[in-house]
């Protein structure tokens, strides 16, 4: 699978999506900038989202549409939310430039049909369901209509809604996958991450997978790393004090930074499953146990526990030969130090 010029899965390093979300504050000039610095941390994209308050909600105010139940924006309607948050379609032509210009993939996430056919004007290159959408079924048949990647965040879903999801791309004829595990609680608690899920999902779903970060800091997405992740998306902010809905859950330009570091330093870690040595531990055999000579020896005297032992370092033979060979007799006077040698007895 490719979004825009990164392969994703198999051994490709993770791919790492900034998410600008509302962290422009409805600033033209602070989007353009996030994108700038979303280059300098190492992410490989920056993703948006498309829609307006009419798109999501209607602009009503009974207690259906309040925002309550401990969370950041509690006291305000979703109309209202939605109109703090959003990101104007007028921006998005000159923000997809930018990212070109910063050699960024740009993408986004759509939340109706006419959000994904303005997409498709700008020649997206994949599509991103978030995860209070994974129950629009006809917006996620039409979005995998379209032929691109599509990737869909699991925050509030059962098995049975990702079930119906990833059977609504196939439908579709779309196979080109990923599902993200994801926990909708913002900020999300540690404890509530289940990281496990992880390879569940790629194995449960045959899909390709990663993790949609909502904790604070950088250590979840380097577990997840370890799991299979291999999309890693977490909110990023130019500068925590400039404010909105979402600043206090994503990273700054340092923090972001420092987790990308940590992704990258983590699949050099695992690396490869493989039993050959580097030349330098190669050469740090050396130190390794053998059998010496540890008493001087005359010619004719036997091998014995006493004068023949496993120590460091390791220049003479191994250890595995030691009961087979004690009794036997030198051949030569020897000196203690010596590293031990088939030519030494016989």
């Amino acid at each position: 699978m490719k979004i825009g010029s990164k392969l994703i899965g198999g051994t490709n390093p993770c791919f790492i999506i900034a998410e600008l979300s509302a962290n422009h504050n409805g600033d033209l000039d602070v989007a353009i900038e996030t994108i700038r610095a979303a280059k300098r941390t190492g992410a490989d994209a920056i993703k948006l989202q498309t829609y307006t308050p009419d798109t999501l909600t209607i602009d009503c105010d009974n207690e259906h549409f309040q925002i309550e139940g401990g969370t950041l924006w509690d006291g305000k309607t979703l109309y209202e939310l939605y109109g703090e948050a959003y990101t104007p379609w007028e921006w998005h032509q000159k923000l997809f430039e930018v990212a070109e210009e910063e050699g960024l993939i740009c993408f986004s996430s759509p939340f109706d049909h006419t959000a994904v056919d303005f997409l498709e004007e700008l020649n997206v290159p994949a599509y991103k369901i978030a995860s209070f959408e994974i129950q629009d079924i006809p917006l996620i048949e039409y979005a995998a209509s379209k032929g691109k990647p599509i990737i869909i965040s699991t925050g509030i879903a059962e098995e049975q809604d990702i079930q119906l999801a990833v059977e609504t791309c196939r439908k579709a004829g779309n196979n080109e996958i990923i599902l993200l595990k994801c926990t909708s609680s913002y900020p999300a608690p540690l404890e509530l991450a289940n990281l496990n899920t992880i390879p569940d999902l790629k194995s449960r779903f045959d899909v390709e997978v990663g993790f949609s970060d909502h904790t604070y800091g950088a250590l979840a997405p380097a577990v997840a790393t370890t799991l299979g992740a291999k999309v890693i998306e977490k909110h990023f902010i130019l500068d925590k004090s400039i404010g909105g809905p979402d600043a206090d859950f994503s990273l700054d330009e340092k923090e972001f930074t420092e987790m990308v570091n940590a992704v990258r330093d983590t699949e050099k870690m695992l690396g490869k499953a493989s039993y050959e040595l580097s030349e330098k531990v190669k050469r740090n055999k050396k130190f390794a146990r053998s059998l010496f000579i540890v008493e001087d020896v005359k010619k004719g005297d036997q091998l014995t526990p006493e004068n023949v032992r496993s120590i460091r370092p390791g220049y003479g033979m191994h250890p595995k030969h030691l009961k087979d060979i004690l009794g036997k007799k030198f051949v030569h006077d020897l000196n203690k130090g010596e590293p031990l040698d088939w030519k030494h007895f016989e």
